[in-house]
């Protein structure tokens, strides 16, 4: 069986090209700062972004985490979505390891927090109250886009305040795709970036955590103490670069794709799909025919998640034919 698989962006397989450049990658040490290939996509990643520096992670996670306990202390306080990745998804680690208070607050349909919602949870300078000091926002978010008016505003606002800003960029350039813009647009409003190159750039590993000097060597400490010191990491950090040479305008084709997905299950009694923004389709379908849909799925060859809702998630790995050859699938079983 050819199987589809849209469970996420993360599932991707390096190509032949970047297997190739992992392949010819010249290494060193990273954990002494010698991996040229490191080295080059840090620098690369930075100037990309417009930031000073750097520093390259294993995991999305642990560059959040790291993110995190490098603007934060003991005591401190983050402000972010409540359904955002760094509060719900990423096992509590701020607070866990960190001894960071997540302020977690209700956001909207399109993944923003709303202003006076920021405003009203900022706490006063109190000893009965953790110290309000960063506030973390997520783009894309489930897929959604956040709008640069609303970028440009929150991040305003919280330097009005004192705060500091931070950016889950997981698919930040899914996001830029989307809006037709450089990348750093978006991230010359934050003090620091995480950003993802394993998913729909379909590296096989690795993100970067981007910020100034002075904060991505604090950021460095954290990384090791996190355990994220690597040692030949040139080899993953050459697939990054080619996914950043190579990746980044193909996203478009990624977003055709989930919008011809959603298109294609339009119409079917009870089901609602929300169109999508990048590369993300979800779609809802009432309780009685949801029993144990994703494993009949699964059967028939289509991966999807379904936590809460059905996901779909196209990337470098799924062709418009595949599209194609999943709708039937898909829509004989959303009709039940």
């Amino acid at each position: 069986m050819n199987v589809i698989d849209l469970r996420s962006d993360t599932v991707t397989r390096p190509t032949a090209a970047m297997r190739e450049a992992m392949l010819r990658a010249e290494v060193g040490d990273d954990v002494f700062g010698d991996d040229p290939t490191v080295n080059a996509l840090q620098a690369r990643i930075a100037r990309m972004l417009g930031f000073e520096a750097a520093l390259f992670m294993p995991t999305g996670t642990q560059s959040n985490l790291v993110a995190l306990m490098t603007h934060c202390g003991r005591g401190d306080e983050y402000l972010v979505g409540q359904m955002a990745h760094t509060y719900r998804w990423e096992g509590g680690g701020g607070a866990v390891l960190g001894s960071i208070q997540p302020q977690p607050i209700v956001q909207q349909p399109d993944g923003s927090i709303a202003l006076a919602d920021i405003e009203a949870h900022i706490k006063p300078d109190d000893a009965h109250f953790a110290r309000t000091r960063l506030l973390c926002l997520e783009n894309t978010w489930g897929g959604s886009v956040l709008p640069m008016p609303y970028v440009e505003a929150a991040t305003a606002l919280a330097r009005s305040r004192g705060l500091a800003t931070h950016l889950d960029g997981a698919r930040l350039f899914n996001a830029a795709v989307a809006l037709d813009r450089p990348a750093s647009d978006i991230t010359r409003h934050f003090d620091s970036v995480s950003v993802c190159v394993s998913k729909g750039l379909g590296a096989p590993v690795g993100s970067a955590l981007c910020g100034s000097r002075e904060f991505v060597a604090r950021a460095h400490r954290w990384r090791k103490m996190a355990g994220g010191g690597m040692r030949q990491a040139g080899v993953i950090a050459a697939g990054a670069l080619h996914a950043l040479e190579h990746h980044i305008a193909r996203l478009a084709d990624d977003h055709a794709h989930a919008r011809r997905l959603a298109e294609g299950l339009q119409g079917l009694p009870g089901v609602t799909v929300q169109v999508p923004q990048t590369n993300i389709v979800f779609v809802d379908v009432p309780a009685e025919r949801s029993n144990g849909l994703v494993e009949r799925l699964a059967q028939r060859g289509v991966l999807c998640t379904g936590l809460y809702r059905l996901r779909f998630v196209t990337h470098l790995d799924v062709s418009a034919d595949d599209i194609e050859r999943a709708l039937p699938i898909l829509r004989e079983a959303l009709a039940g």
